[in-house]
């Protein structure tokens, strides 16, 4: 017991120490928000309803950026319930639905288990959609860069 408090007091000390050289633990006059780096945390970081969020747009799905890229979704998802047992997406898009629906077909890949089977349902593995496909929006890149679709 000794030995383990003898090791976990000096390690403790060293960590808060270096929290307090860094500023890591340092609180801005912005309501104890403070950021790794000890910058001011802008206004749009604060609020999660600043302009940074975007509503998600209702167009034609935009092409993708590289090969095997989820598609993205092309109308908003705010009120859709995704759990283990139920899935709001699958209304629309399952193989019983799509075409009533006038929606894409969810992939014949989400019906593989994880041997290569097929199975009769969406695979537990792909059950979450929101786990790769994310709503489409207008929002700015956060930092500039240079990337360039796939041809």
């Amino acid at each position: 017991m000794k030995k383990r408090f003898f090791a976990i007091v000096p390690a403790t000390v060293l960590a808060t120490g270096l929290m307090l050289l860094t500023g890591v633990s340092q609180a801005s006059d912005d309501g104890g928000l403070a950021t790794l780096r000890g910058a001011p945390v802008s206004a749009s970081e604060k609020s999660p309803t600043g302009d940074g969020l975007k509503k998600a747009i209702e167009t034609e799905p935009v092409e993708r950026n590289y090969l095997d890229q989820p598609p993205v979704i092309s109308h908003a998802i705010d009120d859709y319930r995704i759990t283990k047992d139920a899935n709001k997406c699958l209304d629309c898009h399952s193989v019983e639905n799509y075409k009533k629906e006038k929606a894409t077909r969810v992939s014949k890949t989400h019906f593989e288990a994880y041997d290569g089977k097929t199975l009769a349902n969406v695979s537990s593995r792909r059950q979450f959609c929101t786990q790769c496909h994310i709503p489409q929006t207008d929002a700015k890149p956060l930092v500039p860069n240079t990337f360039q679709h796939a041809k």
